[in-house]
């Protein structure tokens, strides 16, 4: 094994321990793992054997192997950029209507309080 499968497979575990440890503790949820997970994983298997990469690159056409491997990078920030995108505009919508919520609570509060306030 040569010092940059090595680097390579080290990397790997690195991340993969890294996104395990963060679900332990609680900073990362599953739901957002599991792209980074699988992509860990695929890139390990890819690190481990090099003649995978190598086959599964010219099976798909690819005569420059790493080119492959850059693609399938440029895939998977994609995925997790359109992922995102949708959870930040789920969350924008939800932010606006608990907004909304939260105005209509404090007017009735205050109308309340003001009810109160004259029967006294």
């Amino acid at each position: 094994m040569s010092l940059l499968e090595l680097v390579s497979v080290v990397s790997s575990v690195v991340i993969i321990s890294a996104v395990f440890f963060l679900i332990r503790r609680g900073k990362l949820l599953e739901r957002y793992a599991m792209l980074w997970i699988l992509a860990s994983f695929v890139l390990l298997l890819f690190s481990a054997w090099r003649s995978l990469l190598d086959t599964v690159a010219h099976a798909l056409g690819f005569y420059y192997a790493p080119s492959f491997l850059f693609l399938a990078g440029f895939v998977f920030l994609m995925l997790i950029l359109l992922h995102f995108s949708v959870v930040i505009s789920s969350l924008s919508v939800r932010n606006k209507s608990l907004a909304q919520e939260l105005g209509l609570l404090k007017h009735e509060i205050e109308k309340l309080r003001k009810s109160l306030q004259s029967k006294d």
